[in-house]
This record gives C-alpha cells, structure tokens and sequence, in this order.
C-alpha cells in the first residue's frame, strides 16, 4: 500500500519538537480571542437596541454602561489573548526554524564532498536559511490567525442569522462570491505561480552574481552589452512573469475587493425595503449590527487569502528543502577497518555524476604500491579528476572497489579516511583567517613550531617574510592577498601539516608563474617522500620521472607505463608529449623561423609556432 504524503504543515510541525505544544497552545489562544473578539459587535446591538426602544425618552435605558464596560473588557481580553497566542507560536516558530536549519546542516555534514564541488556555498545558504526563515511567517503569524479564522465563520454564520436572516444572507452571500474569486485567483494555471516564482528569482539572483564577478572581464573586452544580455534575459522573464500574473488576477482581484467591501451597499437597500414593510427601529437595530459586522467578515476573508498564501510559502520552503535532503548522505560502516599500508587500489571501478547519463569512468582499474608516484593524464574530461576524487570518498563508486591498504574505503570511517589522505587541487581555499590557522586547518592540534616547520618545508619563507604578521597575518583583510602560487605554497603547507601516507595531486602547479613553481616543485619533494602519490598533471615535464603513468580517455585507461614506454608505443601520451613540446618551444616575435636549439631536449627545429 502507497504510503500517504505528509502535507508541508505537519512536516515542519514535525521539526518543532517539544515546541508543538506551544505552537498548540498559541492556536487555541487565538481561537478564543476570535470568540471573544464578536462579543463587542452583540454588546453594540444590545444597546442601540436598548436606545431605540426607548427614544426619544431615554429615561428608561438600563445597562447601557454595563453593556459598554463588557464590550470594553472582551475587546481588551481578545487582544491579550491573541499577544499571549502570538507569544507562544513566535517562540515555537523561532525554535522550529533554528531545529531545520540544524537538521539540514547535520544532512549536509554528512553529504560527500563531491556535492559541495556543484553546489555553490551562497545557493547552500540560501535553501536552508531562508527557506527555513519562510516556515517562521507560517508558524508564528498564519497557522494562529487560521485557528481564528476556522472558528470565526462558525460563530459568525451563527451571528449573521441570529438577528435578521435577510441581511445575515446578503452578508452571506458577499463572502462567498469573495471566496470563489480568491479560488479564482489562486487556482487553475496560477496554482504553481508562486514556484515559478522563486525559480526567477534564484534564477536572477544567479545572473547577477556572475555579471558582477565578471565585469573585469567584461571592461577589458569592451563586452559589455553582451555580457548583459543574460543578466538582462533572467530580469526580463522575471518581469514577464510578474506581469502576467498581475494581469491574469486582475478581474479576480477587482471582483474579491468588489465584495468583501461591497456588504454594506448591499445592506442599504435592504434595509430600506425591510423598514418599509416592517419595524423601522428594529430594522435600523440589525442594520447597525451588520454595518458594523460585515467588515469583521471581510478581515477573515483576507486572513483565509494571507494564510493561503503562506501555505504556499511552506509548501515551496519544504521542496526547496527536499533538494538537499533527498541529496544521498555518506554511509559509515557499522565495523570500522583500518589498512594495512598506503596502497591504493581500484578494481574494475565505474562511476557516473548524478544528473548525467555516460558513465566518468568505465571499469577502471590499477593499484599504485606504497611510496609510489603514479600521474595521471589525459584529454580534458578524461576522469582524472574523478579517478582522484574517488579516494577520499568525494563520491561513491557506482560498481567496482577503490581501496587504501586492502581495504574498501567505505569500509573505513571518514574521520579516518581523512587522516589517510592529503589532497592539494589547482583551485585552492584559504580561509579568512590567520595563515597560522590557515595552515593548522589540517591538523588543529599542531604547535606553532609545527605550523612553522610545515611552512619552511613547503617554501613559504617568503610570503610570511613580506607580510606584515608574519604567520600571524589574517588573509583577505587590510589588503592582504596572494597570489595563485602563493596560495598553492599555503595548501601545501596545510598537507605537509597532515602528514597522511597517501598524497592526492590535483594540478597543483596549474596558477603558479615559473619562480612559484620552482619553489613548488621543491615543497613537493618534501610532502610526497616515502607516500603514495597520486599526481594529476597537464605539465606533462612535471610527471616524467613518475614510477607509473596512466593515460585516460573517455573514463578509461588508455595506456599505462613509465614516460619512456610511452613514449616507444607511440600512441595517445607520445602524441601529447609531441605537442607539449612544441608548445613550449613556442616564441613570440620571431617570424623569420630560425632554428634554434631546445635546452630542455637539446635538439634543433624550426620554430614552427613563431609569431
């Protein structure tokens, strides 16, 4: 049997906790200040019944003031009970809040880290904090005023017919057409408006992030009209969307505000026939009740279209919510194993993104022994990347096994995983903080000595020698920065901190100039002596030495030996090492083609590439 979808309102309850009660209690609260809130409009008719009755000598009216002092008090006593009912969910709703974002962020701590490479940190923020903060309008402000509102009609029905079943009709029947034209503003094609809605607007939030962090490329090439256009593009949907819905809700809304304001032209008339035909004071009685009354009516009209609106809301907030929570999280074995050494090993290993159809990589396999280097290379694309990311669980292998010393890495628990690997990739992370703690990031227990060892270790005399703190120095503020190489020296820094036995090289020299990749060429000699090393490289010098070199194209291994087996098979890396070298035999101004001689290869050619 299918089991029946919880609705978006007993999902967030759910988050509530022991906070329920309060949420609870704050309705009923409310429920009883709406009853209280129509005793005024009796207390009202009793006494200008009374007055009528006895004009024009008003001698005889008894209990005006009691009648006044009792419309008074129950006014007084609705508005403090609705303060107390909006207490109680306000503190519900703020606790609901705060226990989805700590149950989204403990999912979220549990993702793999690949999740986090496609998901940007401001989107991340955004689905949970402001989604969260939406349940906080639901909890706090609509779901009292609903408890209110379901009550009121009931009393209000009863109210409307109590004193004149005419007039109660025409009033009746005034909140009904509204009702239908709200039904017709909100359903048929503009039930999912408020989803398409916030697509826009992420949509335009996202246009305008990349346009802003582009406008330096956009200066230089004098782009910028172009540039624009998307950015422009996502405001125009978003405006077009707008207007349509403004448009499509125009007879609806002019037919709504038409009637819920439209009773007491109604009652004028109705008045004048009855009081034609009848008692003239008792009619003018019930017309001054239902005067007064039918705007109240109106008010919980516009409460049921505010609390539609704020289910819609949550109901967006919840499946906004649902991307991340649906997201898979990590599993931890239930036994943990730990490896024997630092061998890394995949078996027959295929993966595939999520979202995506062909497969990254296809039954890839090879093993590299401990104190190895292996590099990997190949066309953009290839699943070098992937491959390396595999190790440290940034995702999950689809088939096949990737172990560290004989054993599956999902066998291993993360935190332990994490001490076996030290990764250093082309796009590098520091964190506004000192580089002291920049540094200790991978190992919060190091000493400052430690700290300083590292740093030595991985060239880094230099930067701390410039900076005004030294170590000390806090990155990103007063103008401090680094540059590309720089900050790669730093990650390396943070892995010779590690000290894991296996060492994942993501391109690390990809941003760095000559003079910052000689000296991280030396940092690399430190971090990866007697680890297993795992090298993905486009420089194809940097990787010559390497005791194993892996070609991979279209997520398989298409080659495999040292640089000079490679080399003699004459395929896919022969080829690439050919156009390695002719790029860096590349010169600028010299177009007469004289030879020169390589002092890398020592051979002469033609500068083919000349300009």
């Amino acid at each position: 049997m299918k089991q029946k979808k919880q609705s978006s309102l007993s999902r967030i309850l759910g988050y509530a906790g022991g906070h329920k009660k309060l949420t609870l209690l704050g309705c009923i609260l409310s429920a009883l200040s709406a009853i209280l809130g129509l005793i005024p409009y009796v207390c009202v008719w009793i006494a200008a019944k009374n007055v009528l009755e006895t004009w024009p000598d008003f001698a005889g009216t008894s209990g005006l003031a009691r009648w006044g002092v009792l419309a008074v008090w129950t006014a007084i006593g609705s508005i403090v009970l609705y303060f107390a009912a909006l207490m109680s969910t306000h503190i519900a709703a703020f606790r609901t809040a705060r226990n989805i974002r700590r149950m989204a962020m403990t999912h979220v701590l549990r993702l793999p880290l690949g999740f986090f490479t496609g998901n940007q940190s401001g989107r991340l923020r955004k689905l949970i904090d402001d989604n969260a903060g939406l349940t906080e309008d639901l909890l706090a402000h609509k779901l009292p005023d609903l408890a209110g509102t379901v009550v009121t009609p009931v009393a209000a029905v009863l109210m409307l017919f109590l004193f004149d079943w005419k007039m109660g009709l025409l009033c009746l029947l005034t909140m009904v057409l509204a009702l239908l034209s709200m039904c017709m503003m909100m359903g048929g094609k503009n039930a999912g408006f408020f989803h398409r809605y916030q697509k826009e607007i992420e949509r335009m939030s996202g246009e305008a992030v990349e346009y802003v962090r582009g406008i330096p490329v956009v200066k230089m090439f004098q782009q910028t009209i172009y540039s624009f256009k998307a950015f422009y593009a996502a405001i125009k949907d978003y405006s077009n969307l707008a207007s349509q819905y403004a448009m499509s809700c125009r007879v609806g809304q002019t037919c709504f505000l038409t009637f819920i304001n439209g009773a007491f032209a109604l009652l004028i008339p109705a008045a004048l026939l009855l009081a034609s035909g009848g008692d003239i004071r008792e009619v003018l009685v019930n017309f001054i009740f239902y005067a007064l009354f039918a705007p109240a009516c109106g008010q919980m009209i516009n409460r049921i279209m505010y609390m539609s609106e704020a289910v819609m809301e949550a109901d967006e907030a919840v499946g906004r919510l649902d991307e991340i929570l649906d997201q898979k999280s990590m599993e931890e074995p239930d036994v943990q194993k730990y490896p024997a050494n630092a061998a890394v090993s995949f078996e027959h290993v295929t993966f595939t993104y999520p979202g995506t159809e062909r497969p990254a990589l296809l039954n890839v396999s090879f093993s590299v022994r401990p104190g190895q280097v292996t590099a990997l290379v190949g066309p953009s694309g290839g699943g070098k990347t992937t491959a390396a990311s595999l190790i440290p669980r940034f995702w999950d292998a689809d088939s096949g096994t990737v172990s560290i010393g004989g054993v599956n890495v999902r066998e291993m628990d993360s935190e332990d995983l994490m001490k076996q690997v030290a990764f250093v990739f082309q796009d590098t992370r520091l964190f506004k903080e000192s580089l002291l703690e920049n540094i200790r990031a991978s190992r919060p227990d190091a000493s400052r000595e430690e700290v300083l060892a590292a740093a030595h270790a991985a060239q880094c005399d230099d930067i701390l020698k410039k900076l005004p703190q030294g170590l000390d120095t806090v990155v990103g503020t007063k103008g401090v920065y680094l540059s590309g190489g720089e900050q790669q020296r730093i990650a390396l820094a943070r892995a010779i901190l590690k000290d894991a036995p296996v060492v994942v090289l993501d391109e690390a020299t990809a941003f760095a100039d000559p003079e910052n990749e000689y000296q991280i060429q030396k940092a690399f000699e430190v971090l990866t002596k007697n680890k297993t090393v795992l090298m993905i490289a486009h420089r194809l010098s940097t990787i010559q030495n390497a005791d194993s070199i892996l070609v991979l194209c279209d997520g398989k291994i298409a080659e495999q030996g040292s640089h000079e087996e490679l080399l003699a098979k004459h395929g896919i890396y022969a080829s690439m090492w050919e156009d390695y070298q002719r790029s860096a035999r590349w010169r600028v101004g010299n177009p007469s083609g004289k030879y020169r001689t390589d002092r890398k290869t020592g051979r002469s050619g033609k500068e083919e590439n000349a300009v």
